[in-house]
């Protein structure tokens, strides 16, 4: 045992040896780290996901590598624990401590769920959505947050509409949306996600039955929008939230009756 301990105490920590090529490095750790992470909920419980999960931090000119699998610790740690806008910032914290760094940063992709009540028949089934966090912390510093979330929607063609003897095409559309808050601020997901799909010509429904689907055909044909509308009336919608600052929105139309889809974008910066 005492060579053992002898010989695992010899061990060369080549990471610590110092670089000469005089070239720091902005962003360094590990990436597509796959962990089931919780998630708080708006109803005050926590949503276990799976995480896509990218954690880096800075490396000064002077050091050859970083610690590798200080960064699983970490994560490895917080997985256990409900995450939201405040965690994200101890996290970071946690991070820049324990590696000694200036800067740290992550990204964290991962399917959430809400459930949907049908609107006729209430029957209710689960929704996912693709969803991210992202956040940069610097020591002694705020925590730069973003948030986003990918929704999904019908949309009905005006022109289609206004054109055709008998109904009109539509189709399943995505909007994307990015937020940055004021400092200290959030935007629950279950919040987001239901302004967004107040925008479309009507929501999607994982679980339909016959009278629910003649609702959502009839009030998609009532509510005609090409991608543009969607868009801006998302963007004024985003607009009303006082604590937003910024905002990257993204709507695309998979048409139904051509070979490409029909896309628009945005990004705002918020002036209060």
């Amino acid at each position: 045992m005492k060579q053992t301990a002898q010989g695992r105490n010899s061990i060369k920590d080549v990471q610590n040896s110092c670089d000469e090529r005089g070239i720091a490095i902005q962003k360094v750790g590990v990436s597509d780290v796959h962990l089931p992470f919780l998630i708080k909920t708006k109803g005050g419980s926590f949503q276990t996901v799976l995480a896509k999960i990218k954690l880096t931090v800075d490396l000064p000119q002077e050091f050859k590598g970083t610690h590798m699998s200080r960064f699983i610790e970490i994560l490895s740690d917080w997985s256990q624990k409900p995450v939201s806008y405040k965690e994200i910032e101890y996290m970071l914290t946690d991070t820049i401590d324990r590696l000694q760094a200036q800067r740290a940063h992550i990204d964290i992709h991962f399917k959430y769920f809400i459930e949907k009540t049908a609107p006729v028949s209430g029957f209710k089934s689960m929704l996912d959505y693709d969803c991210m966090f992202s956040g940069s912390l610097a020591r002694c510093d705020h925590l730069d947050f973003m948030f986003g979330i990918t929704v999904p929607f019908t949309s009905l063609c005006p022109c289609s509409k206004e054109i055709s003897q008998y109904g009109a095409h539509n189709q399943r559309g995505i909007m994307r949306v990015k937020i940055k808050h004021q400092h200290g601020r959030f935007i629950w997901i279950e919040d987001l996600a239901s302004l967004m799909e107040q925008q479309g010509s009507c929501q999607v429904y994982p679980l339909l039955k016959r009278a629910d689907e003649k609702y959502v055909t009839e009030k998609a044909y009532e509510n005609p929008k090409f991608v543009e509308d969607v868009l801006r009336d998302l963007v004024l919608a985003l607009r009303q939230i006082d604590s937003v600052q910024w905002f990257e929105v993204e709507c695309e139309n998979y048409e139904s009756i051509h070979n490409h889809s029909a896309y628009a974008a945005h990004t705002e910066t918020v002036s209060r």
